[in-house]
């Protein structure tokens, strides 16, 4: 198959309006849950910790501290099961990947300067 024919399936696919975060981003994600015939919304917040991968491949990292556990989810940019993204505060970093939020404990974990 072509290249050309691949570039218009994946158009399809592409999120009409993209999302607007960046890495250090505090966010709430909402996604689209399936439960049986049931379908609700969860929201998962966090600080956004990565983003990798280009075009329909791209995905992005948030991680939160649940009952003292740290805890991470990766989401498919372009996936129809991603509602929303909602930037709640906007973070200052120099990195592209925070990693190093890993190996903190506490209040620490959850600490990034804040962008004005």
């Amino acid at each position: 198959m072509s290249q050309a024919l691949f570039d218009k399936i994946e158009a399809e696919q592409y999120r009409e309006t993209p999302l607007e975060f960046g890495v250090g981003d505090t966010v709430k994600v909402h996604t689209r849950v399936k439960e049986g015939d049931k379908e609700r919304t969860q929201i998962f917040q966090g600080i956004v910790i990565g983003r990798r991968g280009r075009g329909l491949n791209a995905t992005f990292t948030v991680r939160r501290i649940s009952y003292g556990q740290g805890v991470e989810r990766v989401f498919p940019v372009n996936s129809p099961n991603v509602i929303k993204v909602e930037v709640d505060r906007r973070g200052k970093v120099r990195r592209a990947k925070l990693n190093y939020l890993r190996g903190r404990i506490g209040k620490r974990a959850m600490t990034v300067k804040e962008r004005k």
